[in-house]
């Protein structure tokens, strides 16, 4: 019998890592540029200027600490060295914190295309980075990123599109802005920081700005697997004059930012956090039983899903005795606890949330040890489980969110896999434009239906 579209792009990206991705899905990317651009000026005076200092109404350091002050030259522009933004090497990033209250949780993923950026009578070609950020269970930004990497070592940021959104839909696009058009590339990295340093790592007042100055260089910071050296500590100065610490890591980036309770910190990252092997089988228990557990309680079978809870409980136990990323321990601790209540109590919506949640925790940890691209093809089973929860509740604002973080997701792998993966992925894209079609109809059960045929599960009891 033919597997549905969903299913079948599942096994066929996964097939396709060995020659698209690697091991590890390190990312591939151009990193030459045509001789003709390679002294493309970023001062050109086609380009909008920054905003004069006199004309920004904040306690702005003057130009004498500035070390943004130059012209760049873009050699080779996509072949990121600086190990304090290691854009370029970075496959996909996991950021967890809180926000308003609420849990936050942020993925940057670069993907697997560039874009260039016209910058007076040429161009820089750029690394695009997916950037989405979820607070609670729904989607509140989407942005993609450009940056490049000048002759010295510094990083330049080109600019971002940015959607904000609220109760799934978009509300506005605050934030975005495109080098040269908007104002001039900024410096989002010094090639080596030192205290006292200023650069402004967004230069487009008032549409955005951030001026950030070196506070504390070679610190040592906890990171997934351990202590990691050579770590700066910078304060942003924000548009509305705010005051913002952050931290930066070899191999990670942006590692720390904020304070508590609004925060945001760097739970794991690859390839820098990758492991050899395979995916421990504990690991798997928790992913499969999650899905396992799904089914089980629409079709009221508690005491399966009481025995399987009670295995997957055990399974993290064993797991968790190892080296697991510090910051997802207790999100994994924290959803079991949920699977445990709600199964002994036998209640169906919340047992299947709390199963997803233990599904999205358990591929981040996956992550470790398989491609970006394959987990990332999960997720998309991961967030149509989810859709289904939320058209049972009849939720219109989560589904909206669900459908938004599905589109993202397969934005992020297209041009990834084969051409049959592709054609599949196109055809769950215009599926899901159909559920979000019935979703504007009130159309709940067709919603559910449809996400089902994609999940390609049986019909269920509840």
């Amino acid at each position: 019998m033919r597997r549905h579209a969903f299913s079948r792009a599942m096994m066929l990206a996964s097939a396709a890592l060995s020659t698209a991705c690697g091991d590890q899905s390190t990312p591939t990317v151009p990193t030459t540029q045509l001789a003709s651009e390679r002294s493309v000026n970023l001062r050109s005076s086609s380009c909008k200027p920054p905003t004069p200092d006199d004309q920004i109404p904040l306690p702005i350091a003057p130009p004498s600490k500035r070390i943004d002050l130059f012209t760049p030259v873009f050699s080779r522009p996509t072949s990121v060295t600086n190990p304090l933004f290691p854009i370029s090497n970075l496959s996909q990033a996991i950021l967890v914190g809180a926000a308003d209250g609420e849990p936050q949780r942020i993925e940057t993923t670069l993907m697997p295309k560039t874009l260039r950026v016209r910058i007076g009578t040429g161009s820089v070609e750029t690394l695009a980075s997916q950037f989405v950020a979820y607070v609670g269970r729904r989607i509140h930004e989407y942005a993609l990123d450009r940056y490049a990497q000048s002759d010295d070592g510094s990083v330049w940021y080109f600019g971002e599109d940015v959607f904000n959104y609220e109760d799934g839909e978009i509300a506005d696009t605050e934030g975005t802005w495109l080098a040269c058009k908007d104002g001039p590339a900024a410096m989002i990295m010094a090639a080596n920081p030192r205290v006292g340093e200023v650069f402004r790592t967004e230069n487009a007042f008032p549409i955005v700005f951030e001026e950030v100055t070196v506070q504390i260089v070679g610190q040592t910071v906890q990171g997934p697997r351990g202590p990691v050296t050579g770590a700066v500590t910078m304060q942003e100065m924000h548009m509305d004059g705010s005051l913002e610490k952050k931290v930066f890591a070899p191999g990670y980036g942006e590692f720390r930012s904020g304070a508590f309770p609004d925060f945001e910190a760097l739970a794991l990252a690859v390839p820098t956090d990758a492991l050899s092997g395979g995916t421990p089988a504990d690991l798997r228990t928790l992913t499969s039983g999650a899905r396992r557990l799904f089914q089980l309680a629409a079709k009221h079978d508690w005491g399966a899903a009481l025995q399987l809870a009670s295995g997957m409980n055990a399974a993290w136990g064993r797991q968790k005795t190892k080296q697991v990323p510090p910051l997802l321990e207790p999100l994994m601790t924290a959803a079991l606890t949920d699977v445990t209540q709600s199964v002994s109590q036998q209640r169906i919506g919340e047992t299947r949330q709390a199963a997803v949640d233990v599904l999205r925790v358990g591929l981040d940890l996956e992550l470790q040890f398989r491609s970006r691209v394959e987990i990332d093809v999960e997720r998309l089973d991961l967030w149509l489980r989810q859709l289904v929860i939320d058209a049972k509740a009849r939720d219109k604002a989560g589904i909206a969110s669900d459908l938004a973080i599905l589109k993202w997701i397969l934005d992020r792998l297209d041009n990834v896999g084969s051409n049959e993966a592709q054609r599949d992925a196109h055809e769950v894209a215009q599926q899901l434009r159909g559920i979000g079609a019935a979703a504007n109809r009130g159309d709940f059960e067709r919603v559910v239906e449809r996400a089902r045929r994609l999940l390609d599960e049986p019909d269920e009891d509840d």
